[in-house]
């Protein structure tokens, strides 16, 4: 049995998908679950970007101990220099660089000759080699580059001292024959590949990035990129959950092994969905909500003979449970506190007493709490800052009605302090309701998306409402929880908004480029 490492991209090229943008905690508390999932590799972010993540990845580095945490870097010093301030800390630090290696990349975008790409490359690396233990050199559109060049620049790359060999489709251009051949060719042709490992990262723009990194595993390759939910740039990645459940499930096919943790599937898809704001389809492979589903007449009867018939993956495989209650209005805090554990969050002594008495004042409204509404209340709570001047909702009312024009009424406190109320109209009750924050807040906000799901089932399921605005000019995004459905938009909006400041503050200056 071969064992394959697993790189999760999700904090870094995940966190690219268009419209998300995650803060410092919560990166950290999906870096948290990552490692409880039990990939080998976590890429923290791209720390030359932005202050932000730089100091998002230095947490994290800081934190986390069970998996090698790594940066993106482009083939320049200063972006290595920063990356090192970044991840020195880490418990195994490494380095992710990167260089196009295509001829269209390489004319158009480089505007670089071969010689120089080749020279840039093995410069790039001899130098991070000083500092970093651990480096892979990822060869930008690998996958439409010349394969007798890449042979040429990978054997001079290893020489200077790349550990990991990165062959990445960026564009999901190739095939899984096409990919699982171009590894075959490196393998055989570049002599000193035995001194480091082969890695594949493919895109998903045919819909083929899971299949393609299958191929490049059956050619050798010991360590997968990709990301949870196959979230990320365009069509996005390779989707790690899914590969994980096909390499167990078909072990006749693939020999292989790795460190996951396959029942921390479910319970990391759906955070980094909820941070995110990317809803998972029904229909997604492993962790759609349809996944386990049987509508179909033969098949449930077949299901309920032997569920062998038509269930190749059990619930119970991947993490996923029944909505059983957990626990009750009678619960004491110190069952709260042993149940929180056991879904796996560390909560200080203050959040906990936070987080125990918003679970009682849902108790008093709910009768049935389950484990998604505590991984609600949870996620909240882990998530929220104390210590930033932020807006807060004091009240509010909507008056509606199929004859009326729909009016809220918003009480704010303000960062400042000071409380703040006043009434708008609107074509609907949310549309009314937002006009009224937006008029109580100083900034200019332009609301972009607006969707809302509910958690769990029953008609008393909570709402969750995730936003998409620009706050002065930069996009952001927002969710709030709440019963009611009107309590969750502002609760959204608000927490939209509530992040700039959070931004701010860690986004003290900008680092050199």
């Amino acid at each position: 049995m071969v064992h394959v490492n697993i790189f999760d991209t999700t904090l870094r090229d995940g966190e690219q998908s268009p419209g998300v943008n995650l803060n410092q905690l919560e990166k950290l508390e999906i870096a948290r679950q990552l490692e409880r999932f039990g990939v080998d590799i976590m890429e923290a972010g791209f720390p030359a970007s932005s202050q932000g993540d730089f100091e998002a990845v230095k947490a994290i580095a800081q934190t986390i101990k069970n998996s090698s945490i790594t940066g993106l870097a482009r083939a320049t010093k200063s972006d290595i220099d920063i990356a090192w301030d970044a991840l020195k800390d880490a418990a195994e630090p490494r380095l992710h660089i990167f260089l196009a290696t295509s001829p269209i990349h390489m004319k158009y975008k480089l505007m670089k000759t071969p010689e120089q790409v080749v020279q840039t490359a093995v410069d790039m690396v001899a130098y991070a080699k000083q500092r970093f233990p651990h480096i892979e050199w990822s060869a930008e559109d690998a996958s439409r580059s010349d394969l007798d060049f890449l042979v040429q620049i990978i054997t001079k790359v290893i020489d200077a001292g790349a550990t990991v060999i990165n062959l990445p489709d960026t564009v999901g251009y190739t095939t899984p024959e096409e990919y699982g051949r171009m590894f075959r060719y490196i393998r055989e042709n570049v002599p000193n590949i035995h001194k480091a490992a082969l890695s594949c990262h493919c895109h998903d723009d045919l819909g083929m990035a899971v299949a393609n990194s299958l191929a490049a595993i059956e050619n050798g390759v010991t360590q997968v990129e990709g990301t949870i939910n196959g979230i990320g740039e365009r069509a996005g990645n390779a989707s790690l959950e899914e590969i994980a459940v096909a390499l167990n499930i078909r072990k006749d096919k693939y020999p292989f092994t790795t460190n996951l943790v396959l029942k921390e599937i479910k319970r990391t898809s759906d955070l980094v969905s909820r941070f995110t704001g990317m809803i998972v389809p029904p229909n997604k492979a492993v962790v759609g909500k349809n996944a386990f589903a049987h509508e179909s007449g033969i098949h449930q009867d077949g299901v309920l003979k032997n569920t062998l018939t038509y269930e190749i993956i059990t619930p119970e495989l991947v993490g996923v449970k029944s909505n059983d209650l957990v626990l009750g209005k009678h619960s004491g805090r110190h069952a709260f506190k042993d149940k929180i554990e056991q879904m796996g969050f560390t909560l200080s002594p203050e959040k906990l007493g936070e987080a125990f008495t918003a679970f009682k004042q849902l108790t008093d409204r709910k009768k049935e709490v389950t484990d998604e509404d505590l991984f609600t209340i949870l996620t909240d709570i882990q998530t929220t800052t104390i210590d930033v001047k932020k807006y807060e909702l004091v009240a509010f009312q909507v008056q509606y009605g199929s004859a009326n024009l729909p009016t809220a009424t918003v009480a704010l406190t303000t960062p400042d302090g000071d409380r703040v109320e006043t009434a708008c109209t609107g074509s609907g009750s949310v549309e009314a309701l937002m006009n009224t924050l937006e008029s109580l807040i100083k900034e200019e906000i332009h609301l972009t998306d607006f969707r809302l799901s509910s958690v769990g089932q029953g008609r008393d399921a909570l709402a969750e409402v995730h936003v998409k605005m620009t706050v002065n000019g930069t996009p952001v995004s927002g969710r709030g929880s709440a019963q009611d459905v009107l309590e969750a938009s502002a609760k959204s909006f608000l927490n939209a908004v509530n992040r700039v400041f959070f931004n701010q503050k860690a986004a003290v200056k900008e680092p050199a480029l």
